[in-house]
C-alpha cells in the first residue's frame, strides 16, 4: 500500500511538471519592454539542447517589383495553413508569397483570426522546461510580427518570425510561434503592417 501511494505521488508530480511545461512552452512577454534592437553582447542561445548563435541580418531586398506591389488593390492579409505547414501572403485577392513554415510542436499554435499588434526587428525569446528538455533561450530573433485577438492577448507572445536555430521547415518545430526562414520572414515583415489580418487554420501534423 505504501509503495502504491508513493507511486501515485511520483506520477502526480510528473503529470504536474508536464502540464506546467506545456503551459509555459510559449513564454509570456511584456510588450512595453520590447525594444527591437540587436543585442551584440548576447548572441549565444540554446534550442533543443544545442548551442546556437544569432547574427545580425542584412537588409532584405524585396523580390517583388515595388511598382507591381503598388498597383495591387485591396487589404493585406496572411493565411497560415497548419495542415500543410504553409504561409500565404495576399494583397487583395492576389497571392504575393507562398512559404513553408514550422508551427507548434512543444506548444500548440492557436487557430482563428488575429491581427498584427507589433513589429520588431529583433526580440529575445525564452521558455519551456529544462527538466523536460524543452527549454529554449533565443536572443535576437529576427523579423518578429506579434499577433493577438480577444482570446489570445498580446502578452501570450505568439508571433511570426525568422529562425536561425533550425532549418526543418515544413514540419512543426516551435513552442507555438510560426517559424520561417529568416529571408522569407523579412519579406513578410516588410510587406505587412500593424493591424494586418492573420487567419490560422488546420491541424498541424504529428511530429
Amino acid at each position: 500500500m505504501r509503495f502504491k501511494v508513493i507511486g501515485i505521488v511520483i506520477l502526480s508530480l510528473f503529470t504536474l511538471l508536464f502540464l506546467q511545461s506545456i503551459k509555459n512552452s510559449q513564454a509570456n512577454i511584456n510588450p512595453k519592454s520590447l525594444t527591437g534592437d540587436f543585442n551584440f553582447s548576447e548572441t549565444k542561445g540554446s534550442f533543443n539542447n544545442q548551442i546556437v548563435y544569432s547574427q545580425e541580418v542584412k537588409s532584405i531586398n524585396n523580390r517583388k517589383d515595388t511598382k507591381v506591389l503598388g498597383e495591387l488593390a485591396g487589404p493585406k492579409r496572411i493565411e497560415i495553413d497548419l495542415t500543410n505547414q504553409k504561409l500565404y501572403a495576399f494583397v487583395g485577392e492576389t497571392k504575393i508569397y507562398d512559404f513553408l513554415i514550422s508551427s507548434g510542436k512543444w506548444g500548440k499554435t492557436p487557430t482563428g483570426t488575429f491581427h498584427i499588434w507589433g513589429k520588431f526587428r529583433y526580440i529575445k525569446m525564452s521558455g519551456g522546461s529544462k527538466a523536460l528538455h524543452t527549454y529554449y533561450y533565443l536572443p535576437n530573433v529576427p523579423y518578429v510580427m506579434f499577433f493577438e485577438n480577444e482570446e489570445v492577448p498580446a502578452y501570450r507572445g505568439f508571433g511570426i518570425h525568422g529562425t536561425y536555430w533550425h532549418n526543418n521547415f515544413g514540419h512543426p518545430m516551435s513552442h507555438g510561434c510560426i517559424n520561417m526562414k529568416t529571408e522569407e520572414a523579412g519579406l513578410i515583415y516588410e510587406l505587412m503592417d500593424i493591424g494586418t489580418e492573420i487567419v490560422i487554420y488546420g491541424v498541424a501534423p504529428e511530429s
